[in-house]
């Protein structure tokens, strides 16, 4: 796969050099920016016998961004402790004000953008694939008056390999017994800027396919959203639906499909209603060691069917972020019940006895 985003690469930094043959309004030196973030990370469980928690090393990464006329060049890769993953990578072409293309591994256009959350942590839509979903594809942006249009395919996810934990984003996974991957999808995302607020909806559909049996299933996906700014406060609600179709030929039968990333694989409810409601306060310091303190409540509930072996589940994320030039603290109690990453056994998912866990978490990193 990277040596597909590689072959792109060269491909639009070629028609970016031959640029100025075509046209000599376009004729400008390129604008090559290189970034980055250095970031540790503190994190303490209640559901593990480390008392003193741990405090390591959590990512290094690589912004290089590259713009001449109407090209440009986004890209990003991640070097974690276990692992190195593509964040984003694609090559683009601005037409005018109003419509861009991207193509290469992309944000999803699905839900609230760019995320539906405020803390380090994220919501619990991340982790069901809905929130900062990179995949591989193409997407056109058209803006019209107050609104904005994201339409796209995606033909998989940024690693065509289900069995590659090691990713930034969630995806559909194989693990043993769930032998399933990601084989294309169609989003469509309209948003209306109503003065400071935006309210908006989206579609995904698209299959995904048995490796095991080469049998392919249906999947979907619905959401509303209100994104809403009132002077220093922000208030973020959604709700969506989703729906990975149930087959013993797809090894969903029992209403459950594995997810991973982070090299970790999980399970979750192939079918189930999520509703969002966050709310974040910025206060202004300005002095010598804090610009900005934003202060937030993200509240994620995962609401299954009465099926089988699946029940709810909750992420509720309280913290601060403090903020100086580059340097952002992430603060955050992450409470969970029946949650993954928060002590749970998967999301929506029942394995046993259902408990509340929590854990702290403190991250501090430097963006360059």
């Amino acid at each position: 796969m990277i040596n597909n985003l590689t072959k792109l690469s060269l491909v639009a930094l070629c028609a970016v050099a031959v640029a100025p043959s075509v046209s000599h309004a376009e004729e400008e030196e390129a604008d090559v920016n290189i970034g980055g973030a250095v970031r540790l990370n503190y994190s303490w469980k209640d559901y593990t016998d480390d008392s003193d928690g741990q405090f390591d090393f959590e990512l290094f990464a690589v912004d290089v961004d590259i713009t001449k006329g109407k090209w440009f060049v986004d890209s990003q890769f991640r070097f974690y402790q276990t692992f190195n993953a593509v964040h984003h990578a694609e090559v683009g072409y601005n037409f005018d004000d109003d419509n861009r293309l991207a193509v290469g591994v992309s944000q999803v256009p699905f839900g609230i953008s760019p995320y539906a959350s405020h803390g380090w942590w994220f919501g619990g839509t991340y982790y069901l694939g809905f929130e900062d979903d990179y995949d591989t594809g193409a997407k056109w942006t058209h803006t019209s008056g107050n609104w904005t249009y994201d339409t796209a395919y995606f033909f998989n996810s940024e690693y065509d390999d289900s069995a590659r934990y090691g990713r930034y984003s969630f995806d559909v996974a194989s693990i043993e017994g769930r032998d399933n991957k990601e084989d294309g999808h169609g989003n469509f995302r309209a948003q209306y800027q109503w003065g400071d607020h935006v309210i908006g909806g989206s579609l995904q559909a698209g299959k995904f396919r048995n490796r095991t049996t080469g049998k392919k299933g249906e999947h979907a996906a619905a959401a509303v959203h209100f994104d809403g700014n009132y002077d220093s406060w922000n208030v973020q609600l959604q709700h969506i639906y989703y729906y990975y179709e149930d087959a013993p030929e797809l090894q969903t039968a029992d209403n459950r499909i594995a997810m991973s990333a982070f090299d970790f694989p999980f399970e979750m409810a192939s079918e189930a209603n999520v509703t969002s409601f966050n709310i974040a306060k910025t206060f202004e310091v300005g002095n010598e060691f804090v610009d900005n303190v934003v202060c937030y409540n993200d509240f994620t509930y995962t609401a299954t069917s009465d099926k089988p072996g699946l029940t709810d589940s909750i992420q509720n994320v309280t913290g601060c972020t403090l903020i100086k030039n580059g340097l952002y603290t992430y603060i955050d109690w992450i409470a969970g019940k029946n949650m993954w990453f928060a002590g749970g056994p998967g999301i929506g998912v029942y394995d046993g006895p259902e408990k509340w866990h929590s854990r702290l978490n403190i991250n501090i990193g430097y963006y360059f």
